[in-house]
């Protein structure tokens, strides 16, 4: 049910305000303060949220699957239903309504996925090898296998996707369908947006009769609230997506602890893609107007925003550079998300002209109109000026800004020496025609271990939820490169594995046991139901 923001934060499935100093959320387009303030939490009260969510984690994790599935999806059913979530998040951000209504759509999306993927079963990873007491010289125990959740998760809310990397996102998803309580830490660029949706799911958690503490929402923009979070021992795992800054000072904090615990934190990326010989020939222009419409996505604040692309010397490389030229020249000024954004776009911007031998191709006209604009930019340089300048050239900027690196094309391999000068990547993409496939064999198998996700004749922005997807990648483009944080994998980052030995059958937990259970299941190294 909507309701008039309050400047409040959720507690355990109370609505109370911060005791700590207020802060506005402000209009990126107008640089205007939004009511209403929004006190910060103490110490005390991220306590508080944090040992409720401890206390609740018993009663929760032995919910059914059907229990949380129809928890999930009441969440998604609300943020639906909500008439207020739209107008908020385009005040508070600048995203384009358009945009925020397909955002609204991935993130209830997501949270139904989730549901059936825990009335499905299989991410319970249950394996069973019955013993054989007759065994010589000794018996084989007999051994079962599951996963079990973690604990309580804090999940820290993202600046570019105030609701699907946010309160009731992938993470906080992916976190209550393993059966972890929730302790999500705002965003203090959209705290009336984080409101909305944090009285969503305590409006949910009531109706479905679940422990108050399985679901928390604290607020305040200085980092002492988050680490405050990350260090409480009830914390088991933490989600974060932001700056690499930020994710390694929570991934520092949590290792410092007493007892350890994992960060999964998708940081920085810069999304190189490679232009081979062949498509540069048959598709030059295409390709410039493509990268041009992807780097202008959501103002280039993507984590998957093309920063820079490889492009063999001539000709071919010219048309291309041409075409991008035209398209960013014709392109409009967008909004950041916040004012601090944009400053730190436009000095991102300044670093690159810095450069000596980083050309500026084209720049949008500036919009006077907005107080925190992006006018997208294109800049190009040569191998020899990117080689010299990496530190200046292969740090992300957010924001729509692209560098074309022109690269000599004396071997069939000419990027072989380019990919150990990279970190590692959220994506790879390559542009390639049947006379580059020869050649595009070993380029994807390198960037297999540069990049998480590789695109083939396309563009990384855009990134479906599925079973198949993976977001995330070699450090430091996250700090766990086994996970991702995206699609329906995303789970596993909030599941430990628990075996069981030689347990009798009426102690086992029910999906372990002989009897059949419409799982699928791995006895004695064959999948069965």
């Amino acid at each position: 049910m909507a309701g008039a923001l309050t400047g409040s934060m959720f507690l355990a499935g109370e609505q109370v305000a911060g005791l700590g100093e207020p802060f506005h959320a402000i209009n990126p387009a107008t640089g205007h303060a939004l009511d209403p303030g929004y006190p910060a939490a103490t110490s005390t009260q991220v306590a508080a949220a944090a040992s409720a969510a401890g206390e609740a984690f018993a009663a929760y994790r032995s919910t059914t699957p059907q229990v949380r599935a129809t928890f999930l999806r009441s969440i998604a059913d609300r943020i639906d239903a909500d008439p207020e979530l739209v107008d908020r998040v385009h005040a508070e951000t600048g995203i384009l309504p358009e945009r925020i209504v397909m955002e609204r759509a991935r993130t209830s999306n997501q949270l139904r996925l989730f549901a059936d993927v825990v009335n499905e079963g299989s991410y319970l990873g249950v394996r069973i090898d019955h013993g054989d007491t007759e065994r010589r010289p000794l018996p084989k125990p007999d051994l079962r296998h599951r996963f079990i959740p973690v604990g309580p998760v804090a999940v820290f809310g993202a600046s570019n996707f105030p609701l699907a990397f946010s309160v009731a996102g992938g993470d906080t998803a992916s976190a209550l369908a393993a059966g972890c309580p929730v302790v999500v830490k705002a965003h203090e660029a959209h705290p009336g947006t984080s409101e909305i949706v944090g009285r969503i799911i305590a409006e949910a958690v009531a109706e479905q009769g679940l422990p108050a503490g399985t679901f928390s929402l604290v607020t305040g923009p200085a980092p002492e609230v988050g680490l405050a979070l990350v260090t409480h021992p009830a914390i088991r795992a933490v989600g974060f997506t932001g700056s690499r800054r930020a994710g390694l000072a929570l991934t520092t904090a949590a290792q410092n602890r007493a007892v350890p615990i994992p960060v999964y934190a998708e940081m920085a990326s810069i999304n190189p893609i490679f232009v081979l010989p062949g498509a540069a020939a048959a598709r030059a222009g295409q390709i410039g107007t493509g990268l041009v419409a992807s780097a202008l996505s959501a103002s280039g604040q993507l984590c998957t925003s093309p920063g820079l692309v490889f492009l063999p010397e001539g000709p071919d490389a010219d048309a291309l550079v041409v075409a991008a030229a035209a398209a960013i020249a014709n392109a409009p000024s967008g909004c950041m998300l916040t004012p601090g954004i944009a400053t730190s776009f436009e000095a991102g911007v300044a670093r690159f002209a810095a450069v000596p031998g980083v050309r500026p191709v084209a720049r949008a006209t500036p919009d006077p109109s907005l107080t925190s604009p992006c006018t997208p930019t294109l800049f190009e340089t040569d191998l020899a000026t990117f080689r010299d300048h990496l530190a200046d050239l292969t740090v992300e900027v957010f924001g729509s800004v692209t560098l074309i690196v022109r690269v000599p094309n004396e071997t069939a391999d000419w990027w072989a020496t380019l990919l150990p000068l990279l970190e590692g990547q959220l994506t790879a993409t390559i542009h390639i025609e049947p006379t580059d496939r020869e050649h595009a064999i070993d380029l994807l198998a390198a960037l297999e271990v540069l990049a998480g996700r590789i695109i083939v004749n396309g563009f990384p922005t855009g990134v479906e939820v599925n079973d198949a997807v993976i977001h995330g990648g070699p450090y430091p483009a996250t700090t766990a490169p086994a996970t991702t944080s995206v699609g329906t994998r995303a789970i596993e980052r909030f599941l430990r594995p628990v075996a069981y030995q030689d347990v009798p059958g009426d102690l086992l937990p029910v999906e372990l046991r002989d009897e059949t259970t419409g799982l699928w299941r791995r006895v004695d190294g064959t999948f069965t139901r």
